[in-house]
C-alpha cells in the first residue's frame, strides 16, 4: 500500500486528478506517457517513486515509464536517483521543476538567437526575408530578456511565499 493509500488519501480522486492533469499537459504539447508519469509523481506526497510504483498505479508497463522517465529526465522535469541500498532507480519531482524546465528552454534560445543571426546575414537584412528573420530575432532576444526578469522576481517571491531554500 503507497504511503498516500495509508494517510487515508482517496486513490480514486487522486488517479482523478493526475489523468486530468495529464490531459492538459498533453493539450500543451508534452507526450501522453510523459505527462501521466509527471502528473503522478507530482501527486505523490514524497514527490519519489520507482518505476513499478508507476506502472502500478498509473497500469503502464516497465517500457513505457522508462520512455517517460527519459523526456522528463531530458527535460529536467524529473531526476533519476539510486534507491539507497539497492540498485533500483527511483525517479524525483522537485518543487522548482517548473524553474528548471523553463531555464533549459532558454538554453535552447540562445541557440534559436545565434542561429536567427546568422540567417540575418545570410539572407541579408533588408530582404522580405531578413526583416522577417530579424523580426523573429528580435522576439527571442525580448522573451531571453523577460524571461531573465521574470526568474528573478520569481525567486524573489517563492522565498517570500514559501521561504528561502
Amino acid at each position: 500500500m503507497t504511503e498516500e493509500a495509508e494517510a487515508g488519501r482517496d486513490m480514486e480522486a487522486v488517479s482523478r486528478f493526475v489523468e486530468s492533469f495529464a490531459a492538459q499537459l498533453v493539450e500543451a504539447g508534452m507526450q501522453r506517457m510523459a505527462a501521466r508519469v509527471f502528473a503522478a509523481l507530482l501527486a505523490s506526497d514524497e514527490g519519489v517513486m520507482t518505476s513499478a510504483e508507476l506502472g502500478e498505479q498509473l497500469k503502464i508497463s516497465p517500457a513505457a515509464v522508462s520512455g517517460a522517465v527519459r523526456y522528463l529526465a531530458q527535460t529536467h522535469m524529473v531526476s533519476r536517483e539510486r534507491e539507497p541500498g539497492s540498485r533500483r532507480e527511483r525517479y524525483r519531482v522537485h518543487g522548482d521543476q517548473w524553474y528548471e524546465a523553463l531555464t533549459n528552454r532558454e538554453a535552447v534560445l540562445k541557440r534559436w538567437e545565434g542561429a536567427l543571426r546568422e540567417g540575418v546575414t545570410s539572407l541579408g537584412a533588408h530582404t522580405p526575408a531578413g526583416r522577417r528573420m530579424a523580426e523573429t530575432l528580435a522576439f527571442f532576444e525580448f522573451l531571453d530578456a523577460e524571461v531573465a526578469a521574470m526568474m528573478e522576481r520569481w525567486r524573489v517571491h517563492r522565498d517570500h511565499t514559501f521561504g528561502a531554500s
